[in-house]
């Protein structure tokens, strides 16, 4: 497996070995070496919670929802569920993607093992820019399928296509992303703090939560008042 690994990053790396930062020694110990399948499976961990939450909300976006008629107001009742739960896939994908380019590259207050594997010389930053890798390479699939899941609302006539929908799942989505990775590596895992420099890192850490909690609660608000805008709008015009 590790040499799998190895020789994929490699080919990436023009087929060269003076090209590949990966193929110094010290690099490459540091990333497949005796701790590379317990870092595999700390990285892994929270993924499984993401990825089964991304594949419920696939599936409650790919159901068909039978047509609603309000017979009172002659109206058909459009269902909010498939542009919601898409939206909210779209959202941990990007709520990923806006993490590691801020807060891992922008400002690098941390990277994915920078509480176990310090970032103060050459080594420890290219390790650690690998499984930052594989932390993107996870945000990429989720956004893709978040893409994937709004195409396939072209064909939808009873889907509700408002703009609130939209933006609220995806807020929401980053929320739901937030409070996982927050929880799992800053937490419970302890693979990094938000801020490694901080002089309280439980400070930054319950900051970054309370934040996500904000990203819920807008994009709820957000989802609920695009459904009742929605059907307001179908009111109107009956």
């Amino acid at each position: 497996m590790k040499k799998l690994f190895f020789t994929l990053v490699s080919m990436l790396s023009f087929f060269t070995a003076d090209a590949c930062v990966s193929c110094n020694k010290e690099i490459r110990e540091g990333i497949y070496g005796s701790a590379f399948y317990p870092n595999l499976l700390l990285m892994i961990s929270p993924f499984l919670v993401l990825g089964l939450i991304v594949a419920i909300l696939a599936w409650l976006s790919n159901r068909r929802y039978s047509k609603k008629v309000d017979l009172n107001r002659g109206i058909t009742v459009l269902t909010p569920v498939p542009l919601t739960t898409a939206s909210m896939i779209l959202g941990i994908g990007l709520g990923g993607f806006l993490d590691g380019i801020v807060l891992h590259q922008l400002l690098q207050w941390h990277e994915m093992l920078s509480n176990k594997i310090p970032t103060n010389d050459y080594v420890g930053k290219s390790v650690n820019m690998f499984w930052d890798g594989i932390f993107h390479g996870f945000c990429f699939l989720v956004a893709l399928i978040g893409v994937i899941q709004l195409w396939h609302l072209l064909h939808r006539e009873n889907s509700n296509r408002s703009g609130k929908l939209f933006s609220g799942g995806i807020l929401f989505g980053w929320g739901l992303f937030n409070i996982v990775e927050g929880t799992a590596n800053h937490q419970v895992l302890k693979l990094h703090n938000v801020f490694e420099g901080a002089a309280d890192h439980d400070l930054a850490n319950y900051t970054f939560l309370a934040i996500s909690i904000v990203l819920l609660l807008v994009g709820y608000l957000l989802i609920r008042s695009g459904d009742k805008h929605n059907q307001a709008a179908l009111i109107k015009t009956a």
